[in-house]
């Protein structure tokens, strides 16, 4: 009977080995958790504006390299933009991504337009910014465009007064974009309640 029972104690003890075994080698070997990039879990639409060429003048000849204008946006009021160097096209454009999520800004939106007029200007680069109805569209064009349909703009209106350099309309557009407020942002300044205000469209 004894032995019996010593039996089942070497038993017991070789099942129990064998079971924190496994689990031990599961714990040293699993993989360290991921870390998620910026705006991982929201769905981001990426659009290339511009890709340049450019030519570094050396002692052995040149060297070239590639730079790459991205916008980033969620359609739902996020967007930004960034710039990417490398020696590789795709390398630049993740280069240029990577900087856009980070450099993203909140636009106020107004049932799909902007809350007021605006003047963006940025050196060369000069756009009037206009709300509009219901049904107008986005009346812009190039980079101008890309960024105002990222940032979930449906209807406004613009016009380029000065400048067609891509660098120069994107910096212009965002600084409009930063500069707008929405009703209930002017009432929280007023310390006001903004059902009394208005917004002269």
């Amino acid at each position: 009977m004894s032995e019996e029972i010593s039996v089942i104690e070497e038993l017991e003890t070789e099942g129990g080995d064998n079971k924190k075994g496994p689990r031990g080698k599961r714990g040293q070997g699993a993989p360290a958790p991921k870390k998620k990039a910026p705006g991982a879990g929201t769905e981001l639409e990426e659009r290339v504006v511009a890709v340049n060429r450019v030519a570094k003048v050396v002692k052995g000849g040149r060297r070239f390299s590639f730079s790459a204008l991205m916008i980033v946006g969620d359609k739902k009021g996020k967007v930004g933009y960034g710039l990417g160097k490398a020696k590789e096209v795709p390398e630049a454009i993740r280069k240029a991504t990577q900087e856009a999520y980070k450099n993203m800004i909140t636009v106020p939106l107004d049932n799909g337009t902007i809350p007021h007029e605006i003047l963006g200007e940025f050196d060369a680069g000069k756009i009037l910014f206009k709300p509009a109805a219901n049904g107008t569209g986005v009346k812009a064009a190039g980079a101008c465009r890309s960024i105002l349909e990222l940032a979930g703009v449906h209807n406004i209106l613009t016009k380029s007064l000065r400048g067609n350099n891509p660098h120069n309309i994107v910096k212009a557009t965002f600084k409009a974009l930063r500069e707008l407020r929405s009703v209930e942002m002017i009432a929280k300044a007023r310390d006001k309640d903004p059902k009394g205000l208005r917004s002269k469209n």
